[in-house]
């Protein structure tokens, strides 16, 4: 996959756009070396890209997250070098933005810069098994309130369609006539159907774009 300089992954709540942040940094990392993580979401507090930190810290990946993630205390603090993102043009960052209207506020502290400099990906991240994002309409109105508070354009739509462990291909073959229907309402390329990689050689050829995830680790 190629990136931009700031590729932000947003959708509803439970869409997984946690896990495809670990992934893409990941897959970030083979191509560029200055590469970090940042973790916005300060509303869902239980699966953070802290739950990679070992991993990512292997693999030469910052991370920028708040102090209190996996802590007991909770507060909606955001990340102390969260500026480091827009200020340092050498840092490639994938960006956990928050879910729904509410989540994406903290972006709004960095979107001026974000569409100066104008080299960013803004994903909605989809998955048709969860409520409110059923169907097309549904997720085109989650899509609007987001696009209004964080004020900036969405480029691409990851289609992340799934059962959890459940999933079967399927599963994910029939998600792909709703993940059109949202590219025809929103007028974006669906630029990525993520799978988890058990499934992955079932469904090469099948559906364009495949894009393998391994799981994120929730740390107890």
């Amino acid at each position: 996959m190629q990136y931009k300089r700031i590729t932000l992954l947003c959708g509803h709540y439970g869409s997984g756009k946690t896990n495809i942040a670990v992934n893409m940094a990941l897959d970030l990392k083979k191509q560029k070396d200055n590469v970090a993580i940042a973790d916005l979401d300060i509303v869902n507090p239980y699966f953070r890209t802290k739950d990679s930190a070992d991993e990512l810290k292997e693999n030469g990946i910052r991370l920028i997250v708040s102090d209190f993630a996996n802590s007991n205390v909770d507060i909606p603090a955001l990340p102390q070098d969260m500026y480091a993102i827009t200020d340092d043009k050498t840092l490639n960052t994938v960006i956990d933005v928050g879910g729904d209207d509410r989540g994406v506020l903290a972006l709004g502290r960095l979107s001026d810069k974000i569409i100066e400099e104008n080299d960013y990906d803004m994903f909605l991240v989809v998955n048709c098994y969860r409520p409110l994002t059923r169907n097309a309409p549904e997720t085109l109105e989650v899509l609007r309130e987001m696009e209004m508070s964080c004020r900036i354009p969405f480029t691409g739509i990851i289609n992340n369609s799934n059962l959890g462990a459940a999933t079967t291909p399927q599963d994910v073959l029939d998600s792909v006539e709703y993940a059109h229907e949202v590219s025809k309402l929103t007028s974006m390329p669906i630029v990525a159907t993520t799978v988890e990689e058990k499934v992955y050689s079932s469904l090469q050829g099948k559906v364009e774009n495949l894009f393998p995830l391994r799981l994120q680790k929730k740390i107890i």
